[in-house]
């Protein structure tokens, strides 16, 4: 699974290289740059065929002195290059200097920097690590860059400059930050940043080329990773089960004519391979709610006491709750239901479970596994300490909106770090979701599931697409995954499923595209 690092675990990487012997700053500089050239000629072998132009612009630190490695295989190759420098060349790093002093050609004030017509610019100004606003003539070549014409291609070196490569966000301040400015490839080292995959940098970005420079990158739990398809051996079912044997996924639903959430979220359980899912709800929904279902079943649930009622079956093994579920005094009854019920010690094992409800007694004692998502995390907030309910066994599914009510005090714009603290104060997984949606597991691992790039779904923005993800990860916490992996499994499929349907998708489509992502994958 890909690391994304911020940036002090790349310069950490980057100087555990060179105190090892294996290679030395000048060297990492000369792939890197070597690297953003190759991925250049890569992208536009029409260009490197003809008589290109490039203007190279570098700031005064490393960034720059990739850019001057850029500019002189670029004109090594014959195309007509102008570098633009700012700063005294005393003052810049023994590195970069090196890099500096190799470029044969002219070199330009930045100041002096307007768009010419070429065919490709180079942001080397400023890369990892930047978190104050650029200003000055840094701002102005920024906001001339902006201006050139639609055929001039940009290429950011390591991050569009500006933008903090740990967050995805431009720094406090940046109001007079071009608004247009998008780079049409960004090409970053080793591994991709934090904020090549969170914030409003991804959008801006272009395509994303990641290079190889020959650093270790680190490893641990504190790592931040990107999602990747889960492993089919973990969502499979095997030729000798039978539906007891993969869990029963149970998922409250609101009242008349709001079981359309519930009803979503239903799907979603049953098409990750839950072997039975049944809708609750009162009494006064099910006919609707019956006129809309076949596979899945129906329960009247009237309050909390129905609700433990029902889960003294121990053949439930997972609960949704909250997807259309209102606000009232009786939904907040079904969330307390929920979060305090347990399994009492003589209740009898099932006949062909007894393996699978032993496995979920040893994971959550006696607790049911619990997806909390939209009215329920409204309600959660509500209530004073909530963090003492919740158990390991809880999923929280919040949009920003219901995190910040949720953690009021956990604001800022880094996002896998506010995730990563509000997992760890809970107790129990959180995902928050959006674009740049983050897992993260209450010891401290974080995962993101960035659609962007080759895996942007922007169509998933729609009614009840949230409604299917919870469902999504209760149907796999009821087949036994642990809530961490469930929701991983969850994100990747359901954006998996954003992608491949595309434009005109609605939250009815999501579940119906599982079946043909599964098999590919070998579930």
């Amino acid at each position: 699974m890909s690391v994304l690092l911020n940036a002090s675990e790349m310069r950490a990487a980057e100087h555990r290289a060179i105190a090892s012997g294996r290679v030395t700053a000048a060297m990492l500089m000369e792939r890197a740059g070597r690297g953003v050239f190759e991925a250049i000629c890569a992208e536009w072998p029409d260009l490197v065929a003809g008589q290109a132009k490039a203007s190279v612009l570098c700031g005064p630190g490393n960034n720059g002195g990739d850019g001057f490695v850029v500019a002189r295989l670029l004109a090594e190759l014959g195309w007509e290059v102008d570098a633009y420098f700012s700063g005294d060349p005393v003052k810049v790093p023994e590195d970069a200097l090196s890099a500096f002093r190799h470029w044969q050609g002219a070199t330009l004030p930045l100041a002096e920097y307007r768009p010419c017509n070429e065919d490709v610019v180079v942001d080397a100004l400023f890369g990892t690590g930047l978190a104050r606003p650029v200003s000055g003539e840094f701002l102005a070549a920024l906001g001339a860059i902006s201006e050139r014409p639609r055929t001039t291609m940009l290429v950011a070196v390591d991050v569009l400059s500006g933008f903090s490569s740990d967050t995805g966000h431009l720094p406090a301040g940046s109001g007079d930050y071009p608004k247009h400015l998008s780079a049409d490839m960004t090409v970053t080292f080793q591994a991709p940043r934090l904020g090549h995959f969170t914030g409003s940098l991804p959008a801006r970005s272009g395509r994303l080329v990641v290079v190889p420079i020959g650093v270790e990158l680190p490893d641990g739990d504190r790592v931040v990773r990107l999602l990747e398809a889960p492993a089919p051996e973990r969502i499979t079912k095997g030729l000798l089960g039978h539906k007891y044997g993969h869990g029963h996924a149970l998922v409250l639903a609101g009242g008349p004519t709001r079981g359309g959430a519930g009803r979503l979220a239903a799907r979603g359980a049953l098409r990750v391979g839950a072997g039975l899912v049944t809708l609750g709800a009162c009494e006064e929904a099910l006919a609707e709610n019956a006129a809309r279902l076949d596979a899945i079943m129906l329960r009247g649930l009237d309050g909390g006491e129905d609700l433990r009622a029902a889960l003294a079956d121990p053949r439930i093994t997972a609960l949704c709750l909250g997807p259309g579920l209102g606000l009232d005094r009786g939904a907040a009854g079904l969330v307390g239901a929920a979060l305090d019920w347990i399994l009492p010690p003589d209740a009898p094992l099932i006949d062909g479970t007894d393996a699978q409800i032993a496995g979920h007694l040893r994971r959550y004692g006696r607790r049911i596994p619990v997806v909390l998502d939209a009215d329920a995390l409204t309600l959660l907030a509500s209530l004073g300490g909530f963090e003492a309910r919740l158990h390991e066994g809880c999923v929280l599914t919040p949009h920003e909106g219901e995190f910040a009510r949720l953690f009021p005090d956990l604001i800022g714009p880094d996002k896998a770090e506010r995730v990563r603290a509000a997992a760890e104060r809970a107790g129990c997984a959180v995902v928050l979701k959006g674009p740049d949606t983050v897992v993260a597991a209450p010891d401290g691992r974080v995962w993101i599931g960035g659609a962007f790039y080759e895996r942007a779904a922007p169509w998933l923005a729609t009614a009840g697409s949230g409604d299917v993800l919870a469902g999504m990860i209760a149907g796999f916490m009821a087949r036994g995954l642990l809530p961490e992996v469930a929701a991983c499994s969850a994100v990747w499929l359901h954006q998996e499923a954003g992608r491949r349907l595309g434009a005109g998708l609605i939250a009815e489509d999501i579940p119906e595209a599982l079946p043909a992502i599964l098999r590919e994958i070998g579930a």
